[in-house]
């Protein structure tokens, strides 16, 4: 029994070994390596669930989509834009409540700048009731937000874009060519511990005349509710 003992211990710390040596190994190849095993499993669920991976470089689609005025928009309606932050937002995801007033300060400070906040909900519904139009309409109210909140009726617009979290961010530029994709910033649950603002960072980029960097983060946030 105490032969026994030992030699699981034995196995054990040659494991705790190996998956030190695996994470330290990790670490030390920066986070670029970690940005491509991101994509690589992105690409690899929206392929099952048969949704579009739109890149940095695509261009992205336009859409039709009825926004809480009752009237509907798409992107081409908004005259004068230099680019869109088009972000898959909803009412009930906890990450998302957390981004509103980062995201109502970030279409303030962009909007003038000729880059609008065009928040979309990709939520069905049926499977969570907090994100109805409705519900919609009234937390828009009580947060008095400053930008465009559109519904995704049907849900055909995020699939297009391959959006996968609420929220997920997709900065585009005037011809909407996709130069960012991810999150708003480097501190989903702590506002105070930001040190990235992301999407500033890539318009900052853009209005210089070069490329985002980064141009890809992961997205924090709840997955989209669909039904089965």
């Amino acid at each position: 029994m105490i032969k026994q003992f030992f030699s699981i211990a034995f196995v054990a710390i040659c494991l705790f070994s190996i998956t030190s040596c695996d994470t330290g190994a990790a670490t030390a190849n920066d986070d670029s390596s970690k940005v491509e095993k991101e994509k690589t499993v992105k690409k690899d669920m929206l392929a099952k669930a048969n949704i579009k991976d739109l890149k940095v470089g695509d261009k992205a689609p336009d859409f039709k989509l009825k926004g809480i005025d009752g009237k509907m928009m798409s992107l081409a309606d908004v005259k004068d834009a230099k680019g869109y932050i088009v972000t898959f937002t909803c009412n009930t995801c906890p990450y998302a409540v957390m981004y509103e007033d980062r995201l109502i300060e970030l279409h303030n400070n962009m909007a003038a700048k000729g880059y609008p906040v065009i928040a979309i909900n990709p939520n069905d519904p049926d499977v969570k009731e907090g994100d109805s139009f409705d519900a919609m309409v009234n937390r828009a109210k009580e947060k008095s937000f400053p930008f465009a909140y559109l519904f995704d009726d049907g849900q055909k617009v995020y699939p297009q874009y391959g959006a996968t979290k609420t929220p997920h961010v997709f900065l585009l530029d005037a011809d909407r060519t996709v130069r960012y994709i991810g999150s708003i910033d480097d501190s989903a649950n702590d506002p105070e511990a930001v040190k990235k603002k992301y999407v500033e960072m890539a318009i900052e980029a853009i209005e210089k005349g070069e490329e985002p960097t980064p141009d890809y983060t992961k997205a924090i946030g709840c997955s989209i509710k669909k039904k089965a």
